[in-house]
């Protein structure tokens, strides 16, 4: 029996279902039945009859998923699989916001922690952190963890007075411009896509710039057959599947996610024999959490 073949047969003895991200292993976006970024893949698993939810992906998804599925198990294959970003922010920074702005609302993006959530007023995706804070009527945005992304926002939203913290994506703060300038010069009819994640020199030489599911469209609907692709490596897996016959270049320095790299095959395997790694958040937690995702589904 094949690796795939034992997993499919542990997922239909345990009622499972697989969900990844689009940057883990290719082999795990394969055997996956649903991959995406980390809020869809929560918010569509919420929806699902599944009891068991098994997530190839860092931790900050497994508590997502647990706070929109509270009563299903949900399984992490890589208890240690974490996202650095995920808690770049003190909370005695979010304290000191409150007192000294009246007009203020904590923003935080969903790659957090629960505690960081609970910590805000509403949080928001890549895909709809602008069309957030437009919304919001306070002038004063407090925007936590990533200094990148909120940048982007206040760009977009320039009416609003959005503060930044010093959070950031390692893998996207550390891809270099004069890499993405090198390739245009190589490929100059290549389209440069670039995840808001990065740093304000990369993007400033994006011509789209948006989520990883944007940035997926984007090249599916687009009539260009050459895309410069600033975001994790992971994510030409999915690429290459929708888009047979275009190209895609990445930096030479391959931008990748150790964290989301360590999720295998074997390790879902193993959780889904000996249920291990149940994802879990805090009782005294979860209900604040989970306030900000649902005001981020009215807002959105």
């Amino acid at each position: 029996m094949t690796k795939q073949e034992e997993i499919n047969q542990l997922k239909k003895e345990k009622d499972a279902v697989i969900l990844a991200h689009y940057y883990v292993e290719p082999e795990v976006q394969e055997i996956a039945d649903y991959v995406g970024d980390s809020f869809n893949l929560s918010k569509y698993a919420a929806g699902l009859a599944n009891q068991t939810l098994v997530f190839c992906g860092v931790s900050f998804m497994g508590e997502s998923g647990k706070l929109l599925s509270p009563e299903k198990t949900v399984l992490m294959p890589d208890a240690d699989a974490d996202c650095p970003m995920a808690h770049m922010v003190r909370k005695e920074e979010v304290e000191q916001a409150r007192k000294r702005y009246e007009d203020l609302a904590v923003v935080c993006y969903i790659n957090s922690t629960a505690e960081i959530k609970s910590w805000a007023d509403v949080c928001v995706t890549s895909a709809n952190a602008v069309q957030i804070v437009r919304n919001l009527p306070n002038k004063n945005i407090l925007f936590i963890p990533d200094k990148n992304l909120g940048r982007f926002v206040a760009e977009q939203v320039p009416d609003k007075n959005v503060i930044l913290v010093k959070g950031f994506c390692p893998v996207h703060e550390q891809m270099k411009a004069m890499e993405i300038e090198k390739l245009r010069k190589e490929h100059p009819e290549a389209k440069v896509l670039a995840h808001p994640e990065c740093n304000e020199p990369l993007l400033k030489q994006a011509d789209y710039i948006g989520s990883t599911t944007g940035i997926i469209n984007y090249t599916t609907k687009s009539e260009a057959d050459e895309f410069i692709i600033a975001t994790e490596i992971g994510v030409r897996y999915e690429l290459e599947k929708k888009n047979p016959g275009k190209r895609f270049y990445f930096p030479a320095t391959a931008p990748v996610c150790a964290d989301m790299k360590k999720i295998t095959l074997d390790k879902i395997i193993n959780v889904l024999k000996t249920g291990d790694n149940k994802a879990g958040v805090r009782e005294d937690l979860a209900a604040p959490a989970k306030k900000t995702l649902s005001r981020m589904l009215e807002l959105a």
